[in-house]
């Protein structure tokens, strides 16, 4: 019998959020693991198997400089690389640091911030070395991470859709908050994946999935004044759980 392939699960400047959705899975966890050998997830287990390995998961952003060693150390073991949540694909909410003087703010935060040995910027995994696929969300949806372990077992293309959150409104029934209410709502230009769960309670989205492919997020921007938004709430809305993704980051800046 061939031997299972090895898994590993990576964990770098993050809440340790889309990790648990993994373990979330709970009765599929079991056929992962029948399936694939678990060498290494210490949010799981202590046990720990030497690489190479033929897919490794990578949550976190990169932060320090021990950070932007230990990715490429992981990226020579592994044959596959997939990174999951905000912070492993765009920075996750720590890259906010990434648009203000980082020294300045450890010196409020830490009385002697000379110890601190961090990086100007928080950034993404892609920033540093290559990735195979982007697994997005805050935290990610654990059905596509089920999908996206298979698929790339199985060697094909994940079956991750690419639609906006509008789609899944719609699949929903959800009534458009910002037609109906005039909520601003991040939707338009947020990549799929949560079940768009915020419009279904009346409330906009916040963007936890990031921007979806060509997003219009000036278009989206400007019916946001319309309804009264200001730019410094337009900025801050950009500047969430993504706020350091291109697209996000982009906008954010033309209303400063």
């Amino acid at each position: 019998m061939p031997p299972k392939p090895k898994l590993a699960v990576w964990k770098f400047a993050s809440c340790d959020g889309c990790q648990l959705s993994l373990l979330d899975c709970e009765d599929e966890l079991l056929a992962i693991a029948d399936a694939v050998e678990i060498a290494n997830f210490a949010e799981a287990t202590r046990h720990f198997e030497p690489g190479p390995y033929d897919l490794s998961l990578v949550e976190g952003s990169i932060t320090t400089p021990h950070d932007a060693t230990r990715i490429r150390e992981v990226r020579a073991q592994s044959r596959r690389l997939i990174t999951i949540g905000a912070c492993a694909t765009a920075g996750g909410i720590q890259a906010l640091r990434n648009f203000r003087d980082v020294r300045e703010m450890a010196s409020v935060v830490y009385a002697s911030p000379q110890y601190i040995d961090t990086l100007a910027t928080s950034t993404p995994i892609s920033d540093h070395v290559k990735v195979d696929f982007e697994l997005r969300g805050c935290p990610i949806n654990k059905r596509q991470l089920l999908e996206v372990i298979l698929a790339f077992l199985h060697r094909r293309k994940p079956l991750v859709s690419a639609e906006s959150v509008c789609v899944e409104c719609k699949l929903r029934g959800n009534v458009c908050v910002m037609t109906a209410h005039g909520t601003p709502c991040l939707g338009p230009v947020t990549h799929a994946g949560c079940g768009a769960i915020c419009p279904a309670y009346d409330r906009g989205c916040h963007g936890c999935f990031g921007p979806k492919e060509t997003p219009n997020t000036a278009a989206l921007a400007a019916q946001w004044k319309t309804l009264g938004a200001s730019p410094a709430e337009i900025s801050r809305a950009f500047r969430s759980f993504n706020g350091y993704a291109e697209a996000f980051r982009i906008e954010s800046l033309r209303h400063e």
